[in-house]
C-alpha cells in the first residue's frame, strides 16, 4: 500500500512538472474559433468557411512566420474530394479560397512546408 502511495505521488509530480515545462502559453486552445491540432511541434488552427479556409500557425504559443510557406489542402466530404492551394496571408496564417463543400464529418488534410522546415501533415475533422 505504501508503494502505491509513493507511485501515485511520483506520477502526480511528473504530470505537474510536464505541465509547467510546456507553460501556459503552449495550451492547445483555439484563438480564432477554429479547431486546433498539434503536428510537427506546432499548433495549427483551422477556421473553415465555405468561401475561405484559414490555417493559423503557432510555435509554442507564439505566432509562427508563414512568409515563404507553401501548402496544399485536401477536403474529403462524402464521396467528394477537393484540393486547394494554401498561400501565406499575413504573418501567421495561410489561406485557401473557396467555394468549399463543408459539413459535419468533412475531413481536411493540410500539407504545409514553412520556410526552413520539413513538411507537416495536419488532419482535421469538422464537427
Amino acid at each position: 500500500m505504501k508503494n502505491m502511495k509513493t507511485l501515485t505521488a511520483v506520477a502526480a509530480l511528473i504530470l505537474a512538472s510536464s505541465t509547467w515545462a510546456h507553460g501556459e502559453a503552449h495550451e492547445h486552445k483555439p484563438l480564432h474559433g477554429g479547431i486546433v491540432m498539434e503536428a510537427s511541434d506546432m499548433d495549427w488552427e483551422l477556421v473553415a468557411k465555405p468561401e475561405r479556409i484559414v490555417l493559423h500557425v503557432r510555435d509554442h504559443g507564439k505566432a509562427a512566420k508563414t512568409a515563404g510557406a507553401s501548402g496544399k489542402l485536401t477536403l474529403l466530404s462524402g464521396k467528394d474530394k477537393t484540393e486547394a492551394v494554401l498561400k501565406p496571408a499575413g504573418d501567421d496564417r495561410l489561406e485557401a479560397e473557396g467555394p468549399f463543400k463543408l459539413g459535419p464529418g468533412t475531413k481536411l488534410v493540410a500539407t504545409v512546408t514553412l520556410a526552413g522546415k520539413k513538411p507537416a501533415n495536419v488532419r482535421f475533422t469538422l464537427k
